[in-house]
């Protein structure tokens, strides 16, 4: 267990056995680690839920910010009007309590309908209740609780399984190769996060807001949880998988399959290329295409510059081929 910990070294030969045992020891703690993380995320799938429904939650119509003529907006205004009838009633109760000409139980009574119109207008809520996915299996808030723990557990756990992953490979690498794989092995867990992080705060709101009040006129707007949470993970993958763009690029750049200057020269060909990717996305509305652009044409740049500062680093040496081997030692060696 204690080489899951660290490298093995290039240098160190090991047989067949011990790398199989190496490989079962990193299993061992990825699944570990795994299972802590699932144990941490059930514990706390109400909060996970929360964040995952907040999105759904800000799409919800209110009485002060009603928007559109949907169903739920209609709801809205029923429901205020209704409030200020409430508040109108009571007033006029009030009212009619200081007529002069009542008998005290006369004035006793209206007071106590004008008190209990006001009790009623101040009982119903100020905004219509924020939409939630809603479920139809006896057993799907379990199941669904469970994938959305798993998938976060996943999330969680995502930096010692890339660490342990990388380890594992690293002493097939000569140093000078190491030096390259290493800032590509650490850029992807970051822009993995980076990506979900935009996912979810610019890319999820706009584009269930779009989808879920789209001709709402014409359709009840209900959500399955199954349907919506299979959704916004898809989303949030996606971009988080987008965001590899440069890792990507890099990779490529390495084994001399392209190379700054064609990226440069196939600029306008690229743009079509990110907007075909963005429109595919999940949030088919074109706010959303125009969202996951931006950051796409941000990458493809950061992408181009990466790979200049690699050709000419590359171009100094004197290399062709970043992983490729000079010499019959190397490759015995490899």
């Amino acid at each position: 267990m204690a080489t899951a910990l660290k490298p093995i070294g290039h240098d160190e030969r090991l047989t067949i056995v011990d790398h199989l045992d190496e490989l079962r020891s990193r299993l061992i703690v990825c699944a570990v680690t795994l299972g802590i993380a699932f144990a941490v995320c059930f514990w706390q799938n109400g909060t996970l839920l929360d964040v995952l429904n907040q999105p759904l939650k800000d799409s919800t119509p209110t009485v002060q910010h009603s928007q559109g003529n949907g169903r739920l907006a209609q709801v809205a205004a029923a429901q205020a009007e209704v409030q200020r009838g409430f508040a109108a009633t009571a007033r006029a109760f009030a009212a009619l309590a200081t007529a002069p000409n009542l008998t005290a139980s006369q004035r006793a009574a209206v007071a106590a309908a004008a008190a209990q119109a006001a009790s009623a207008a101040r009982a119903l809520p100020k905004t219509i209740p924020p939409r939630v996915p809603i479920t139809t299996g006896v057993g799907e808030p379990f199941t669904v609780t469970l994938t959305i723990a798993a998938y976060f557990a996943l999330l969680f756990s995502l930096p010692i399984l890339l660490y342990q992953a990388y380890a594992f490979v690293l002493p097939a690498f000569s140093p000078r190769e190491r030096r390259l794989a290493l800032p590509m092995m650490l850029m992807v867990p970051v822009l993995f996060l980076v990506g979900v992080a935009f996912g979810y705060f610019l890319v999820l709101p706009p584009a269930i807001s779009f989808l879920q009040n789209f001709n709402d006129t014409n359709f009840d707007v209900l959500i399955q949880a199954k349907d919506y949470y299979r959704f916004s993970v898809l989303a949030l993958l996606s971009t988080g998988l987008v965001f590899q763009l440069p890792v990507g690029l890099l990779a490529l750049n390495a084994v001399g399959i392209v190379s700054a200057h064609q990226l440069r020269a196939s600029w306008r060909y690229a743009i079509v290329a990110i907007a075909v990717i963005a429109a595919i996305m999940p949030g088919v509305d074109p706010v959303t295409t125009v969202i996951l652009m931006v950051p796409l044409l941000g990458l493809y740049l950061l992408s181009i510059l990466l790979l200049t500062i690699a050709d000419r680093r590359r171009g100094s040496r004197g290399d062709t081929d970043a992983f490729a081997f000079h010499s019959d030692d190397d490759f015995e060696e490899s």
